[in-house]
Order: C-alpha cells, then structure tokens, then sequence
C-alpha cells in the first residue's frame, strides 16, 4: 500500500540546501529522499516512484534542465525546479521541458511547501474525477480524456500530458472561442509582469497539439490581450458501460 505522506526526491548537491529542504517538508508530512547528483536520482527512480522530484539546475554530472528531460521520459511524477538560476530565459525554458513550477534560491520555507502542494493538487486532479464517468473532449480531430490526461492525436497516436498542461487544456476546452486572459489561464499561481509561464506552456501545449504558432488553428495569440481557443468541442460520455455489462 502506498505511503500516505507524499514522497519527494530532492536532487540538490548542496548538503545546507538539501537538509533545510529535507527539514521543512518533513515537518510538514512530507517523506523525502535526498539525491546528491543525476545519477543517484535516476537509479531511485528506477526502484520508485516519488509523487515530485525536486531538481537544482547546477548538478555536478549533469546539467538539471537535461536531468528534467530524462525524468520526464521515465516517470510521471511532478517536478519543481529551485535554483539559483534568475534569469526569465531560464524559467521559460524550465517550464516549455516540462518543469510544473520554477523557484528561485534562497526560497521562504513555507512557499516551497505551498509550491509542492499547488503542483500535487493539480496533478491528483485526474484521479479524483476518474469515478465520475467524466467525458472526453472531442476538438479538430483531437481527444482529450480529462481522467487521465490523455491527449490523442487525428491518427490515433496518445500521448500523456503533464499536470500543468492537461490543466491549461482544461481550461480552454471550458471556454472555446472566447479570449482568456494570462490571469484567467494562471489556476492557482499568481501572475506576475515578468511571469512568462503561461506563454511558455502555450508554447508546449501547441506542439503537443502540433499547431504552427505563426498560423495557428487551435489556440491563437491575441496580441495584448491573451490566448483564444479557436476550435469547436464536442463532449462524449466514456465507453464504461461495455466493461462493466459484460
């Protein structure tokens, strides 16, 4: 049975850091394990499945942006980045590889633990309504199953989206054709001036949805005032009732 206190891997080759990190979360409920380098984190997670890994960007044998990569390509678990990396080139690009959230050393203990929270309560979103017979969206040949983040293509190839991904999708599937606004599409985050996080993972969802950003037909830019969905979509129940009447 698995542990009810959310597991955390902290890949952080600073001792002070890991340990204050390793602190807080504990006494916030949270089980961790500490990961010196990239390789001591992807050999855990060959043996388990955390529920976030944290990731520093300056590790001693692999930069943490390609780290995030190979984690992403072997788990689903959410990933933060706490790094002492400000630059906004940095945190867009954390986000458009996949990050779920970016902070910036030194950190206030009780944000990083809001952080981790926002991320796993985005991410258990899918599983508390995988009971309720919720229905896929149907939307320029596309399907999207809210249960389990499922996105699958015109030809029928699937895909999994992250958390931060499947809840932006959500979020246009709920107001087609209409113009949302950076604010609107920030869920529980606070934007911002410099918070180019939402563009960023625009950025991500259009590939994944392989919409041209220079002509885009699915989610287009309105310039100076924020994101439209253009297409039409078309909610159908889940095939349940087959396995369950047989």
């Amino acid at each position: 049975m698995k542990n009810t206190n959310p597991l955390v891997f902290i890949a952080e080759d600073d001792p002070d850091v890991a340990h204050t990190m390793e602190l807080t979360l504990q006494n916030f409920s949270f089980a961790t394990q500490w990961c010196r380098n990239a390789a001591e984190l992807m050999r855990r997670l060959r043996m388990q499945t955390p529920d976030l890994c944290i990731i520093d960007l300056g590790l001693p044998d692999m930069d943490g942006m390609t780290l995030m990569q190979h984690v992403r390509a072997v788990s689903d678990c959410g990933v933060l980045i706490v790094t002492g990396r400000a630059h906004v080139s940095d945190r867009v690009m954390g986000l458009e590889l996949g990050a779920d959230d970016y902070m910036v050393k030194p950190f206030e203990a009780r944000e990083l633990v809001a952080r981790i929270r926002s991320v796993l309560r985005r991410r258990q979103t899918p599983e508390l309504v995988n009971h309720s017979a919720q229905p896929i969206a149907e939307f320029s040949d596309w399907r999207f199953n809210p249960a389990n983040n499922t996105l699958a293509s015109p030809g029928g190839k699937e895909q999994v989206l992250s958390a931060a991904e499947a809840d932006l999708l959500r979020i246009f599937l709920a107001h087609p054709n209409r113009i949302l606004q950076r604010e609107q599409l920030m869920g529980h985050r606070e934007a911002t001036a410099l918070d180019r996080s939402i563009d960023a993972r625009v950025s991500r969802l259009r590939r994944k949805l392989n919409d041209n950003g220079h002509n885009p037909e699915i989610i287009k830019t309105i310039y100076g005032a924020g994101y439209l969905f253009l297409s039409s979509v078309r909610w159908i129940s889940l095939p349940q009732e087959q396995g369950e009447n047989a």
